[in-house]
């Protein structure tokens, strides 16, 4: 008759600390995709996020578009021609009076940011056209001005703000 000593090793312990590292490295295989499926994916991270855009680039009177959140964003450099025929409307006849320094950031008149989505059925407006050089939407016809404030046609509003903000002279956050 043979007896083991307690205090050594057998083949049966090693099968259960195996056993246990294998069970353990499974468990993780199969909580990390859990868990990182619970993040919002690239896309919707992207969606979201606010987007800087560099505006040295932009010539006066040329109007760029970017996206953000999936919405076109007309950013236009206004000339003092422009600027000077926005500030001078009779508000009393605009269909949604607003006056243009309440839509533009004050000291930065030159520039005009607009989400480009006619406020009729949601087509997206032609820069510089029309009869105020602003934007045409030519699904249904209106027009607005280079501040994006509806002159004539079915858009019951002028076209939309987005959020933004200058952080430095010659860059914009918008979002």
């Amino acid at each position: 008759m043979t007896t083991m000593s307690s205090a050594g090793h057998t083949r049966r312990d090693f099968l259960y600390v195996a056993t246990g590292a294998v069970a353990a490295t499974g468990a993780a295989a199969t909580l990390i995709p859990l868990i990182a499926q619970m993040n919002p994916d690239a896309s919707t991270i992207a969606a979201g996020a606010p987007i800087e855009v560099d505006l040295g680039p932009i010539a006066e009177g040329q109007v760029i578009k970017v996206f953000w959140r999936g919405k076109p964003i007309f950013i236009n450099h206004r000339t003092k021609k422009q600027i000077e025929e926005a500030q001078n409307v009779n508000l009393a006849s605009l269909p949604d009076p607003q006056p243009d320094s309440a839509r533009v950031k004050e000291g930065h008149a030159q520039w005009q940011v607009l989400i480009g989505i006619c406020t009729h059925l949601g087509c997206i407006p032609i820069a510089h056209q029309g009869t105020y050089d602003g934007y045409f939407c030519p699904c249904h016809g209106s027009v607005y001005d280079t501040s994006g404030r509806i002159r004539s046609g079915p858009a019951p509003l002028n076209l939309l703000l987005p959020p933004y903000e200058f952080v430095s002279d010659t860059r914009i956050q918008i979002g």
